[in-house]
């Protein structure tokens, strides 16, 4: 008889939760150790050798995830790099958003293609607000607003242009994940570069629809909406080429800057033709033309302002009182873990000791210059005729301010 052999263990399997688990603090300690060594040579050369591969590794684990669709890796991986290291958070994010916002192809006889997906967010001040049905019916306006992407040299005159005839909604913009960008792009692409018709579902999928609107007919609407674009240019466009010296950038992006606002104005009545067809009055603020990220940070962030200021406003008004009669306090809080800016305003005849006319509060990013914040904010400020200003070092749990010391005090 056969000798009874000794059954063999069975290797434990692991979950894709686990797997999912170990990839997401692949990628936290990666962006810790790349994030220590961004700027600075590497000890020795096995040291950089073991760099090297860690950035390899690091750019691969990002671009999987993307093409596997696994955004909540992505997405957990930053939020919890936040918590261990403000540099690793800020070079994780980084990288993430570049990678699904711009899109790298090497066509066969070696040149090497970048696309961009690019946004300009804008304000839209119409009665009413605006009225879904009535954009972009205007074709002829349609072309003329993609087409003025390089006539106004905000774009190459190499690079290939193309707009979305839609005027995207926050929300719609805010549920565009990293993983759908990077879909986007490819779409993009394949509608750009390949002489054949591609599907564009990716892009389709974007237009989810706008929430339904709850402005009155006669309601002052104040809107926040993005052009999306992508721009399909060579790596090596002399156009994109930014000057290596800090002064010669610095002309390099003022001279675009100022192509920018030039272009603001001689679009501004296509745009409004694209939004409306019955002949509305309509006021637009744009803001600037970014990468996606930048671009949708920017909106939210100015959002948030306008929001502030309107609050704060609303308040003065239902007490009786004119902003130069007020002062305010600005300085960060904590609500329920998160981290705000707050600004209460008071009497100046009755101090940050009085009651309290109007307080607003905007959300605080994580690593923001605190200092750029308060001086954005007296700006916006000084836009409803409040100029007194001063800063708390914290508002404590009692909501009253502490360490109160004039704006600009050294």
């Amino acid at each position: 008889m056969p000798k009874n052999k000794r059954p063999v263990p069975r290797k434990a399997s692991v979950s894709p939760e686990d797997k999912d688990e170990a990839v997401t603090q692949q990628l936290c300690d990666l962006a810790i150790d790349l994030a220590e060594q961004d700027g600075d040579e590497a000890e020795g050369v096995a040291a950089g050798a073991v760099l090297q591969q860690a950035g390899i590794d690091f750019h691969k684990i990002i671009k999987k995830n993307l093409q596997q669709k696994k955004d909540d890796i992505l997405y957990d991986a930053i939020e919890r790099t936040k918590y261990a290291d403000l540099d690793a958070w800020r070079f994780l994010k980084e990288q993430v958003e570049e990678a699904s916002e711009i899109l790298l192809v090497r066509r066969d006889e070696g040149k090497v293609l970048e696309l961009n997906a690019f946004v300009v967010p804008f304000f839209a001040h119409a009665a009413g607000g605006l009225k879904r049905e009535q954009c972009f019916q205007d074709q002829e306006a349609f072309d003329a607003l993609s087409a003025s992407f390089k006539q106004a040299q905000l774009e190459g005159p190499d690079a290939t242009v193309v707009l979305v005839s839609h005027a995207y909604h926050l929300d719609e913009i805010d549920s565009i994940r990293y993983s759908h960008l990077f879909e986007m792009n490819r779409d993009a692409f394949g509608a750009m570069a390949d002489k054949k018709l591609a599907a564009t579902t990716a892009i389709e999928r974007s237009i989810s629809g706008w929430p339904e609107n709850l402005f009155g007919p006669d309601d002052d609407a104040v809107e926040l909406r993005f052009l999306l674009g992508f721009s399909l240019k060579a790596t090596d466009d002399a156009f994109y080429a930014v000057p290596e010296d800090e002064a010669g950038a610095d002309a390099y992006f003022g001279a675009r800057e100022q192509r920018f606002h030039g272009w603001t104005e001689q679009v501004a009545p296509l745009l409004k033709r694209c939004l409306v067809t019955d002949g509305s009055e309509i006021d637009l603020h744009f803001l600037y033309q970014d990468l996606f990220h930048g671009g949708k940070e920017r909106g939210i962030a100015e959002y948030f302002t306008l929001q502030m200021m309107s609050e704060l406003n609303h308040g003065l008004e239902q007490n009786g009182v004119a902003p130069y009669e007020a002062s305010a306090v600005v300085g960060p809080a904590d609500v329920r873990g998160e981290m705000v800016l707050r600004v209460n305003l008071y009497r100046k005849d009755g101090g940050e000791d009085g009651a309290v006319l109007a307080s607003s509060e905007k959300p605080l990013a994580a690593g923001a210059d605190l200092q750029v914040e308060v001086d954005d904010t007296y700006d916006a400020l000084r836009t409803i005729g409040v100029t007194s200003l001063a800063v708390a070092v914290r508002f404590g749990a009692d909501g009253q301010p502490s360490e109160v010391q004039p704006y600009g005090a050294a």
